[in-house]
């Protein structure tokens, strides 16, 4: 708690005698009813009359404003905009406006060759620029859609779950080649798959409990459906899941090979 002191002779005001203003010049230490002493001191260096304190830290508060009021690049550079638009009203060379763009976008994440061509066009870079941009990149390995195709479905399948087909729908929708993606899709074989489902059925199967047997089948072979999974499989993976909880299965047999022969 700061101690209010109560000056002799009642409030002082500014400029009102040397010791308010000036305070002790050498540095003394605060003397009783002299009204000097260090907290005026530090007032007096902020003082108008020794124009030192005050004179410079206004000067500095007023750079400081300045420079942060100053022009409208700065300020939208504070707002975290790209460059390429904070020098929009600049003439800039379309490459190297280009080449920005597309290391901006790779910084923290690979992107695929048809997602950074998307992100130049958008931008209005012109389509001579971006290729030679996007064709300079693949060239030194900056883009490189199979090995993004191989580390997404790498990444998705055992993060995520998901099966073939839906890690298929995926990377169509980020522009990677069919042959890219057959390839990098077929590293995962029926086996790993459907082990993989299994995992996903066992760790979901435990909040089915209480349920009537077609509702659980219903909620978990859905939940494998929404992964991509093949509706003969994962009729056959739930199936097989609640015999082992010693669920009766009778009549499940039927629909999972006709499932399994649509697959």
């Amino acid at each position: 708690m700061t101690r209010r002191t109560e000056w002799p002779g009642g409030p002082a005001e500014p400029g009102d005698g040397p010791e308010f203003a000036g305070g002790p010049t050498d540095g003394s230490a605060y003397e009783p009813g002299t009204g000097r002493g260090a907290r005026s001191g530090r007032r007096s260096r902020g003082g108008a009359d020794t124009g030192a304190g005050f004179g410079e830290g206004a000067g500095r508060r007023a750079r400081s404003g300045t420079r942060s009021s100053g022009s409208p690049s700065s300020s939208r550079a504070e707002r975290g905009e790209p460059r390429d638009q904070r020098d929009k009203g600049e003439p800039r060379d379309p490459v190297e406006q280009a080449r920005n763009i597309c290391l901006r976008l790779l910084t923290g994440t690979p992107r695929t060759r048809k997602q950074l061509a998307d992100a130049l066009r958008k931008r209005e870079i012109p389509d001579e620029a971006a290729e030679e941009v996007l064709a300079r990149f693949e060239d030194v390995g900056l883009i490189d859609d199979a090995a993004f195709a191989g580390a997404w479905v790498e990444s998705r399948h055992h993060g995520r779950g998901l099966a073939r087909r839906a890690l298929v729908r995926e990377l169509r929708t980020k522009g990677v080649d069919s042959s890219v993606i057959d390839e990098a899709v077929g590293r995962l074989d029926a086996d790993q798959e459907e082990e993989t489902a299994r995992e996903l059925v066992a760790r979901k199967l435990r909040s089915t409990r209480g349920l009537d047997r077609d509702k659980r089948l219903r909620r978990l072979a859905g939940m494998l459906a929404r992964k991509g999974y093949g509706e003969g499989m994962a009729l056959r993976v739930v199936r097989q899941a609640l015999e082992e909880e010693g669920e009766d299965t009778e009549g499940l047999d039927d629909l999972s090979e006709r499932a399994s022969s649509e697959d």
